[in-house]
């Protein structure tokens, strides 16, 4: 009977590793569904990203056909660095594909989006609080950090390294500018449960005052903090001096390891269940738990990159627990559940961009990395199945029909040609 249940067991999991999801996309309607994204949101005069269908140009910042503002509303800053991330990734798939002809398109896109972005948004002046093309919230600022790091990591060029840790360090450290104390809240500053971790915002936006006990300290400034110190860890050179200024612009290799840890540790213990569910944040008290896809994905991007560098197989462990908790709680029948919050449709291509590096960089045994893959594929399938064909574009809801007739919103539009460029159907 031993046996017998063994050998049941064995079956199943050989039948999950070689289980395949029935996909009517391939590699080129892939691609398709990229472009056709650009096609419909990207402003080719300006080179950023508008908000909504609604809108003809991207000039400036707005809530879109939904305060009935079709003037010109770009996306929003933060989610502009999440299609800048697109593009990179476009291009290095296309090498990663060895097409030569892609990788110039995208190469020469990158460059345009890259020039669009940095024009627009006051020459990447991170000391610059204006509410319209400035910066005013730390992870606004943070997520441009992590693009601009991973641009450098795939085309090299010194000007991209040097705005990611500018950024970075900004963040950390404040602005003499702006006069704000910074993110970071240090425990030597901050004494007991009011230390640790990184505060989410400055205010008043163009006078801040300091920073006191109690601030919000949100997941989504700590573990994108995380993954930008991580890949600046990777970047920098060895043997940097380091700054001796009040407030540095960069900082040693080695700090940025040792900062990635600190902050992964606070917020892990303080943000994050035994379940691997994501709190919003904290404010004075308790976190309060709610679920937010991107949470969980920066999260497990967090994890997975401190596994890489360190070898920690606790940190894997805790990325597949994140990972297996969105499976789990926040799907539907197998598909992703959809946020209706204003830029929320995002979240999908944060979660593409991580959810990539645990099921193909972090050396999953076959059964889990079926596991993830199957899930991104159901989900892939879904919303391919239930775009509307006319313009190319998936509203967000990958369970719901988009017709042509529908305002779609390039927030929830990002999810499916992020998620397709990661997840090659042919992968090779």
């Amino acid at each position: 009977m031993k046996h017998l249940t063994l050998l049941f067991f064995c079956l199943m999991a050989w039948s999950h590793v070689n289980a395949q999801v029935s996909i009517s996309y391939n590699n080129e309607t892939q691609w398709k569904t990229y472009d056709d994204f650009n096609a419909v949101f990207l402003d080719t005069d300006e080179f950023i990203y508008k908000a909504d269908t609604k809108q003809a140009r991207a000039d400036h910042r707005g809530n879109g056909y939904r305060d009935n503002d079709v003037s010109g509303c770009a996306a929003a800053i933060w989610c502009q660095a999440i299609y800048y991330d697109m593009v990179v990734n476009a291009y290095n798939r296309a090498k990663a594909e060895g097409n030569k002809a892609r990788m110039k398109k995208y190469k020469k896109l990158h460059d345009k989006i890259y020039n669009g972005e940095k024009t627009h948004y006051v020459n990447f002046d991170f000391d610059n609080p204006s509410t319209n093309n400035g910066w005013f919230v730390y992870d606004d600022i943070m997520w441009w950090t992590g693009a601009l790091a991973r641009a450098y990591e795939t085309f090299g060029k010194a000007e991209y390294l040097k705005y990611s840790e500018q950024s970075f360090c900004r963040v950390w450290y404040g602005s003499e500018k702006v006069g704000d104390d910074g993110s970071y809240a240090d425990p030597a500053r901050f004494a007991g449960k009011s230390g640790g971790g990184m505060f989410w915002e400055w205010q008043p936006i163009d006078h801040a005052r300091p920073h006191k006990p109690g601030d919000f300290r949100s997941a989504c400034i700590n573990f994108p903090t995380v993954i930008a110190a991580c890949h600046l860890y990777q970047l920098v050179p060895e043997g940097r001096t380091p700054s001796t200024a009040a407030r540095p612009t960069y900082q040693t290799k080695d700090w940025y390891l040792e900062k990635a840890k600190e902050v992964y540790a606070w917020a892990d213990k303080v943000l994050v269940d035994a379940n691997g569910r994501v709190a919003d944040g904290i404010h004075g008290g308790a976190p309060g738990f709610s679920d937010h896809l991107y949470n969980q994905a920066t999260y497990i991007g967090a994890s997975c990159m401190l596994y890489q560098l360190t070898q920690d197989a606790s940190y894997l462990t805790k990325a597949q627990r994140a990972a297996d908790y969105i499976i789990d709680h926040m799907c539907t029948k197998s598909i992703l559940d959809f946020e209706k919050g204003y830029e929320q449709g995002v979240y999908a291509a944060i979660y593409a961009q991580y959810i990539k590096m645990l099921v193909y960089d972090c050396g999953l045994d076959d059964v889990a990395k079926q596991k993830y893959l199957s899930h991104i594929q159901i989900n892939l399938q879904s919303a391919y199945a239930n775009m509307d064909k006319t313009r190319g574009i998936q509203m967000g809801n990958f369970a719901k029909k988009t017709s042509k007739n529908d305002v779609v919103e390039s927030y929830g539009a990002s999810g499916m040609p992020a998620l397709m460029l990661m997840f090659p159907a042919e992968k090779k």
